[in-house]
């Protein structure tokens, strides 16, 4: 079961908890389809969309049951990343963590499964 995370704000995450499913970021919609980052791609993502900002989740993902609305598309120098052309059911979520922000505006990223 290969993982996928997105970084999200917890009341973002808890809102599509209370709904049933997520929808995506305002970044998600407007490009038309929620982004994700692979495992070792996570702290580079937090980096650079997030620095600074508390109150995060870093939400895993099981690819295996996103079907066919999961792509595989280049983006930053030419790697490719996850995303998924429609909502996020949450039964394909396995974990959601905490994104603690740091006094540096950095953030520790945990140990991730691939």
């Amino acid at each position: 079961m290969p993982t996928i995370y997105k970084i999200c704000p917890a009341s973002a995450w808890r809102e599509a908890e209370r709904a049933g499913v997520y929808l995506g970021s305002a970044d998600d919609l407007r490009d038309g389809f929620i982004h994700f980052s692979t495992a070792e791609q996570v702290a580079e993502t937090a980096r650079k969309h997030f620095f600074g900002q508390t109150g995060l989740f870093l939400i895993a993902v099981d690819t295996d049951q996103l079907g066919d609305a999961l792509r595989w598309e280049p983006s930053r120098g030419g790697a490719l990343f996850p995303h998924l052309y429609g909502e996020l059911d949450l039964g394909a979520t396995t974990a959601v963590l905490d994104l603690r922000a740091r006094s540096d505006g950095g953030h520790d990223v945990p140990e991730l499964k691939p």
